[in-house]
């Protein structure tokens, strides 16, 4: 293991904070910042602001100027070694005459691949790696999936009553959460690539699945002019992508996915076939079906193909429950109110019947926070 000095540390800590203002922008392209410094004296810092923008280390040079010669650079993923939208950074680093490049973290897409640490050891930089790598790995959690399994990392967010319900019998559920956690889920939307949902949720709650971030603009958010549905999306900035999984083609044509505010994909079975005008607005995509439903692991494919790094999925009890049983899912964000709604309510999940309690669902906590009168956990499947 390096052995990297408390001023290391302070200069990768503050490269990461810079990397997250690109939480919301910069998909399907990594979120990474880059800090230039002598010592402890920082001479540029930049950050990845947007797919097809110049990348962190390109900012950060610019602003060190001929500061940057026998600087070390501070990158939380590891410089591009190709020719994409954008020049290599490594070839840039070695030409702005850097002496040192401490890595967070290796970059897996197959055109880097550590060609980036190749090119600056072959022009004679001091290269180390993995200074703070699983806190790199963590702003990037859904672009290392993607790559490195060939899915996106999945989402799952369900809000409850402490008796494990998400609806009244009759179907509702405006509010069971407060305004402050309903604002949150607007931060967790809006840096997603999509936002999933299932045909049943569509027909019962009518959702607009938009990111309306007025409610609560984190800083990151308003220094990056953060995107919202319907107006003053900066260029190269796309909104989330709206998923509805409609196996039998039942969208209603009043329904607000339909209705062309942000893109949407509407995927079915190849044996259903629109006898409308409905989906005019929208994609339509045939993919497999698989029982009584859609194949979950073909959809979450097709969506890696498309870039999607992180997906959200608010859904209800059915789609839900085949994603964990599948072992598709990879966090559940629940958000708990303090109350009861009682044993009719509908439950929170669908799952097949346990006869084993080896076989149960563990989840670890990775965090808890309180919204207002409600909480917020993070859970992972052990």
């Amino acid at each position: 293991m390096m052995d990297f000095s408390a001023s290391d540390h302070a200069h990768m800590a503050h490269a990461l904070r810079l990397a997250g203002r690109g939480l919301y922008t910069t998909r399907p392209n990594p979120r990474v910042g880059c800090v230039i410094a002598f010592g402890d004296a920082v001479v540029g810092e930049g950050w990845h602001r947007r797919a097809g923008g110049p990348h962190a280390e390109v900012f950060a040079l610019r602003a060190a100027g001929e500061r940057a010669r026998g600087a070390t650079a501070y990158v939380t993923l590891e410089p591009c070694a190709h020719h994409g939208r954008t020049p290599p950074c490594a070839d840039a680093l070695v030409a702005a005459g850097v002496a040192r490049v401490v890595i967070a973290a290796e970059d897996p897409f197959p055109e880097v691949d550590g060609r980036g640490i190749g090119k600056l050891r072959a022009a004679g930089i001091a290269v180390e790696t993995g200074l703070l790598r699983e806190a790199a790995r963590e702003l990037n959690i859904g672009f290392f999936r993607r790559i490195e399994c060939g899915r996106p990392w999945v989402r799952v967010k369900l809000a409850m009553s402490l008796d494990g319900r998400t609806a009244l019998a009759n179907g509702e559920s405006k509010w069971i959460t407060g305004e402050p956690a309903r604002a949150d889920v607007q931060r967790w939307r809006a840096r997603s690539s999509a936002i999933l949902t299932g045909s049943g949720t569509v027909l019962a709650d009518d959702p607009r699945l938009t990111v309306r971030l007025d409610e609560a603009r984190p800083a990151e958010a308003r220094r990056t002019s953060s995107p919202r549905p319907g107006e003053g999306w900066a260029e190269g900035q796309v909104p989330s992508l709206r998923v509805v999984l409609d196996r039998r083609l039942r969208t209603p044509a009043a329904s607000h996915v339909l209705d062309g505010e942000a893109p949407t994909l509407v995927l079915h079975a190849a044996d259903a076939i629109p006898t409308d005008d409905r989906f005019a607005r929208v994609e339509r995509i045939v993919v497999p079906g698989q029982g009584d439903g859609l194949d979950l692991q073909a959809v979450l494919a097709l969506l890696a193909g498309r870039g999607c790094n992180e997906v959200q999925v608010e859904a209800g009890p059915t789609l839900c429950g085949a994603l964990f049983a599948a072992g598709l899912v990879d966090e559940l964000l629940l958000y708990v109110a303090p109350l009861l709604l009682g044993d009719s309510a509908r439950a929170l999940l669908h799952l097949p019947t346990l006869t084993d309690m080896a076989a149960r669902w563990r989840l670890q906590t990775i965090e808890q926070r309180q919204l207002g009168s409600d909480w917020r956990l993070r859970l992972r499947p052990v």
